[in-house]
């Protein structure tokens, strides 16, 4: 290349100047100007350049710093003295305030569990033992006609709440929701929970399901719920795929529900008499299972184990069998084919000694954790089991959630239960 095809090239001069050509492509395109002329002057060819404008330098950047907003910044002593109001909960230990996620398979009976919650709500009648803190309750109803919905209030109830108001058209979140729910709190300022049923009807159109975009949606209905002091539960749809998390189950990418303060996912039972698994976790509630059943005569979801009281129910299928098998018998001493046998015909299952055995070394913690305790032995060639049911070995659950939750949040944080369902 000589010295004329050099001084037109736009990548000499970019990296004469110490500047990376490939960061800067779009503004040699646009903006940087180049001309190579000959003269004649005198029989010499003279080369010039016009036009030419240099690419952003930090000298140019700091110029440009006096129009930026300072950083907003606090000391931890400073925080650590501050006063806030105290974190509510919309259903004490279910429900917080902010913006939560109930997700659940398709025709399990979201709108269910979301309609007897909002009748409890606007009674301030406890749920499953819980305080409910009473308040205007707003629901979107956008899947379902008023027809339905007036069906599925009496099924569920015999008197309405006065302060349980329905809509069954709002707009989306690029078009006016978020002041239609802004005015709606100025008439109401009692307005303790919004229900939007579903998500997926209020979101944007397109096809943009990136990370960024389901993040910022979500956001905007965070900001809101921060922003007017309240709880606004979004009602999701499960991916087909299943997944070992829960949280990989909820459609959409995992910015959805990393913007929300909970999720609840509810899901077909895998075993027992349960219709359903209501699987929680949040960021001001204890992580917990909740196992449910749905009656078809009321409507609604009833409980019937609560990882909290029967943490058992973490287990997989067979060491909770396990778990229950050792609560009937106590303690067992022999050698490993009896215990086998014994416990399948218990079980209903079919596992060798060589597999049961396997699964409750791999298993060892989680079983002690839930008060099964053994030890193997061999004597004379021969293999023996030593396995005990301890229930003082059982963690007091309950009040170790208690107490996390109160150095975490600033309102007592006991356990956290169902949200109520959906047809």
């Amino acid at each position: 290349m000589d010295t004329r095809e050099r001084i037109c090239d736009s990548r000499f001069l970019v990296n004469r100047h110490g500047t990376d050509p490939a960061r800067y492509s779009a503004v040699r395109k646009k903006e940087n100007r180049y001309r190579c002329s000959q003269n004649e002057n005198g029989g010499k060819k003279t080369r010039f350049t016009v036009g030419i404008k240099m690419v952003p330098t930090v000298k140019n950047e700091r110029k440009n710093m006096k129009n930026v907003k300072a950083l907003a910044v606090i000391d931890s002593e400073t925080l650590m003295n501050s006063e806030f109001r105290e974190r509510r909960f919309c259903v004490e230990t279910l429900l917080p305030q902010g913006l939560c996620m109930l997700a659940g398979a398709p025709k399990i009976g979201k709108s269910w569990m979301a309609l007897d919650l909002a009748l409890h709500v606007a009674k301030g009648e406890a749920l499953w033992g819980l305080k409910v803190h009473p308040g205007t309750v707003l629901y979107l109803c956008l899947e379902d006609g008023n027809g339905r919905i007036h069906d599925r209030l009496n099924a569920i109830t015999d008197e309405g709440a006065g302060n349980l108001f329905l809509s069954f058209e709002a707009d989306s979140l690029n078009d006016g929701l978020i002041l239609q729910l802004m005015n709606f709190k100025k008439e109401h300022p009692d307005l303790a929970l919004i229900i939007i049923d579903t998500f997926q009807i209020i979101r944007k159109p397109g096809n943009d399901t990136s990370y960024a975009s389901d993040y910022e949606e979500v956001r905007q209905v965070k900001r809101l719920a921060d922003e007017l002091n309240l709880t606004i539960l979004l009602i999701h749809h499960l991916r087909k795929m299943g997944d070992s998390d829960p949280l990989n189950k909820i459609s959409g990418s995992t910015g959805i529900s990393g913007a929300v303060d909970a999720v609840f996912v509810l899901d077909h039972a895998q075993r027992g008499q349960a219709d359903g698994v209501l699987e929680c976790t949040g960021r001001d509630i204890p992580s917990r299972k909740i196992e449910l059943h749905f009656d078809s005569k009321t409507c609604i979801w009833s409980l019937m184990k609560d990882s909290l009281d029967a943490p058992e129910i973490l287990l997989p299928p067979e060491l909770s069998l396990l778990s229950e098998f050792m609560r009937a018998e106590k303690e067992y001493r022999g050698d490993n084919s009896e215990f086998a046998e014994r416990y399948n015909a218990y079980a209903g299952t079919h596992l060798s000694p060589k597999a049961l055995k396997q699964m409750m070394n791999r298993s060892r913690r989680l079983l002690a954790e839930n008060g099964v305790k053994f030890q193997s032995k061999r004597s004379n060639g021969q293999r023996y089991l030593f396995v005990q049911y301890l229930p003082s070995a059982l963690p007091d659950v309950k009040q170790s959630a208690v107490s996390d939750a109160q150095n975490t949040v600033c309102e007592t944080c006991v356990p956290s239960v169902p949200c109520v369902p959906d047809t």
